[in-house]
């Protein structure tokens, strides 16, 4: 049987236990940035010395459409009253055919940071799109 890369639209977002319905999920971006180090005597070429930096990540973007009775996006980026923010660990599972995990991402301590609404139009024919941008504390990436 061959091997095919995985599609990326069958997957599955979820936090505490609950799997939770969305269109669109980006930013799962992990880099590090380069510390460059040079001086004149230890140096005798004239490139800098590279170690690796400070791992930084993204925030992630996730959007869905809204239903009726249904904002707790809003509720959750407005702390639900609280001057604390709620932090939650926010799961995202990348599956197969079979609907089995095949990589799973989970984004640590995530708390949302921006929560847009739909663009209104009166000529439009568009589904109603929210969405959240949540800030976190690092990713870990599990293939399955």
């Amino acid at each position: 049987m061959a091997n095919y890369p995985i599609p990326v639209f069958h997957y599955k977002v979820s936090w505490n236990n609950q799997d939770i319905g969305f269109s669109d999920v980006s930013g799962l971006t992990q880099e590090i940035t380069p510390i460059e180090y040079r001086d004149g005597l230890m140096s005798p070429n004239t490139n800098a010395l590279k170690r690796p930096g400070l791992p930084k990540v993204n925030n992630i973007s996730l959007k869905r459409g809204i239903t009726q009775g249904n904002n707790d996006l809003f509720n959750w980026f407005n702390n639900n009253g609280s001057p604390n923010v709620e932090r939650r660990d926010v799961t995202i599972t990348l599956l197969n055919d079979a609907g089995e995990p095949v990589m799973v991402w989970v984004a640590l301590q995530a708390f949302p940071i921006k929560c847009e609404g739909p663009g209104l139009k009166a000529t439009g024919n568009d589904i109603a799109i929210e969405s959240v941008e949540l800030a976190h504390e690092g990713l870990t990436l599990t293939a399955a």
